[in-house]
């Protein structure tokens, strides 16, 4: 079972574990010319509210290292979305990964 959707706020900074479909933990893709051999997974989306400024924070890099790092959302694609060396589909900024009811 997975935890809750967790929302933090401090002052005008406001983290979530989930966005978009996907949560705390799941596979995704960075489209960024080194990242996008890498393996990441998601861990917060962070939005500041006074100037509009937002950003994923991903973990993970190149295999056996964890490193914590925050790409715009436009380059985060869901972890299904690598075909081989090509990226298939919008990223979850253009198109949310909702379940199906």
């Amino acid at each position: 079972m997975r935890p809750k959707p967790e929302v933090i706020r401090r002052g005008q900074i406001v983290r979530s574990s989930t966005w978009q479909g996907v949560r705390c933990g799941d596979a995704v893709v960075v489209n960024a010319p080194k990242e996008r051999r890498q393996h990441f997974t998601f861990v917060a989306h962070v939005l500041n509210e006074a100037t509009g400024d937002e950003w994923v924070e991903v973990r993970g890099g190149r295999v056996g290292e964890a490193k914590g790092r925050s790409f715009r959302p436009d380059l985060i694609y869901p972890g299904e979305a690598r075909k081989g060396a090509r990226l298939v589909g919008p990223s979850l900024a253009m198109a949310a990964k909702l379940p199906l009811a």
